[in-house]
């Protein structure tokens, strides 16, 4: 579905915010990818929906540059908003920022394909379970949590979150999520198995 958040992320001039930000982007090579998420303003409600967008920027061995933009969710779904995921100290949100080589292509809980954290991130550490996001600086905690890039079911598309995210990056659509795949392999061979994820907020787009 084309959304207002959807038309933004397709004019963003990312290159250009990056360098705003001081962030590495990515131009030399076939298959270097930038994976960008983006984070919809919904005010910290929470929705249950995959309205947030994962955008892969990157260039073909002819030098043509591609803009893939796929749905997903930056943010826990309802269950665990609402019910605690284990951790004493609340459910994870990904803080935005540039994660630089903070994913390798491994198995998700064993099971499937995915992009699996292996370096530390910035987490948010919501614990009053209610149905707003609560990103307070001071919660903010690092370390290696399990959060992966991974896909929602197998075999379609799915339109709630639920349980398919606890704080990790998700694809609604397994075709979406199977094309971004195929992309990380492409880099992975070329330049090893170390993924760069950039999480950024509607609000930064330009």
């Amino acid at each position: 579905m084309v959304t207002p958040l959807y038309n933004k992320c397709l004019r963003c001039n990312f290159e250009k915010l990056f360098k705003q930000k001081g962030y590495a982007y990515f131009t030399k090579g076939a298959y270097n990818l930038n994976i960008i998420g983006v984070r919809k303003n919904n005010n910290n409600q929470v929705t249950n929906l995959f309205d947030d967008y994962l955008i892969v920027i990157y260039k073909t061995p002819n030098g043509m540059e591609h803009r893939n933009i796929y749905s997903i969710t930056t943010e826990p779904g309802l269950y665990y908003m609402t019910n605690s995921s284990g951790n004493k100290k609340g459910t994870a949100i990904l803080v935005p920022g540039q994660y630089r080589g903070c994913w390798e292509i491994g198995k998700h809980k064993g099971k499937y394909t995915a992009l699996c954290q292996k370096k530390p991130v910035k987490v948010y550490r919501d614990g009053n379970y209610d149905k707003v996001y609560n990103m307070k600086p001071e919660t903010i905690q690092e370390g290696v949590f399990g959060i992966n890039i991974h896909r929602s079911n197998e075999y379609g598309v799915s339109t709630q979150i639920n349980k398919w995210s606890a704080g990790c990056q998700v694809f609604s659509d397994v075709r979406d999520y199977n094309a971004f795949m195929y992309l990380c392999k492409n880099q992975a061979d070329r330049y090893g198995n170390n993924f760069t994820y950039t999480l950024i907020k509607e609000e930064d787009l330009i």
